[in-house]
């Protein structure tokens, strides 16, 4: 086995067969982990994110967002029988230990390449532990080993008035913002609400906004957040709910289903909220705690999210 750290990397594999990936993220919860890497292809890395689910199962979602592949996993090791075409690629063994994530690839001809030397160049990696030098016929594995980081989502709504102002628009520049101070702004997701809300503004809509955040820096994520809500809100019913790690409670996913079909109350929102251990902050006001809490049950399912229902 060899330890090899990125800039060792970069300077050992100058072959024009290696393509780096750009980023890659670790994010633990209990026994499963979310694996966010940014891929130097885009429509081409398609093929990953269909070979790993197929060949592994430690893999129990993938999906890609142009050049972001997220890997839903589980902690643990399995058994993979590597066939070129059919099975060329996956993961071989997850592990969560202490401050760090440790990710097994293996991966035939150019999947084993990936395996280490364009995964290992990546920001956010630490060091790769090389086993077998992949290319052709042969077998590449390698351990990529990245900071443990966790899941911070955080729903925001009511920012607007009738007159003007877009929650949407807020949410993102928050989040841009956010990226620039040097935090891991992954995600914003839009959620349709009740359209039929006689409280409404305009579309009704809600937004999540999600991070991977390194443990001790969620207190200064979320109050960075509401200081930035404060600047920016033109109403005086703003409010967040926050929600730590990977998994939706499912109460809170039947609740952001209902708050898209019927009228919801703060009250409501409040109940079902702490039971499932959310966190709420009344920003400028109590009202926008609905949506927000919408926003947070369905932001892992986009497809939902954005529908209408009449």
């Amino acid at each position: 086995m060899e330890i090899l750290k990125p800039e060792d990397l970069k300077e050992k594999f100058k072959d024009p067969w290696v393509a780096p990936y750009k980023k890659v993220i670790a994010m633990a919860d209990g026994d499963q982990v979310e694996l966010v890497e940014y891929h130097p292809c885009i429509s081409g890395s398609q093929w990953m994110i269909y070979q790993y689910k197929r060949t592994s199962n430690l893999v129990l979602d993938s999906k890609r967002d142009g050049d972001k592949h997220t890997y839903l996993l589980k902690v643990g090791k399995a058994d993979m029988e590597l066939k070129p075409s059919f099975s060329a690629a996956g993961i071989e063994e997850v592990v969560v230990e202490g401050d760090e994530v440790k990710v097994v690839h293996a991966g035939l001809a150019g999947a084993g390449v990936g395996a280490a030397m364009c995964r290992g160049m990546a920001k956010g990696v630490k060091r790769v532990e090389l086993y077998d030098v992949g290319g052709g016929s042969k077998v590449g594995r390698a351990a990529v080993v990245t900071p443990r980081m966790q899941k911070l989502v955080i729903g925001i709504d009511d920012t607007d008035t009738k007159e003007e102002g877009a929650t949407w628009t807020l949410a993102n520049n928050i989040g841009m913002e956010m990226a620039k101070m040097g935090y891991e702004y992954l995600d914003h997701v839009t959620c349709q609400l009740y359209p039929h809300n006689p409280n409404k503004t305009q579309n009704c809509v809600a937004i999540a906004l999600v991070f991977a955040v390194m443990p001790g820096d969620r207190p200064k994520i979320v109050e960075k957040v509401c200081d930035l809500l404060k600047r920016g809100t033109l109403s005086d019913k703003t409010a967040i709910a926050v929600m730590d790690g990977i998994k939706v409670p499912e109460k809170i996913r039947e609740y952001g289903i209902s708050a898209k079909k019927s009228m919801k109350t703060a009250e409501e929102a409040e109940k079902i909220g702490e039971e499932a251990g959310v966190q709420f902050v009344e920003v400028t006001g109590r009202e926008g705690k609905i949506g927000a809490l919408a926003a947070l049950g369905l932001y892992n399912d986009i497809e939902e999210a954005v529908k209408v229902y009449y």
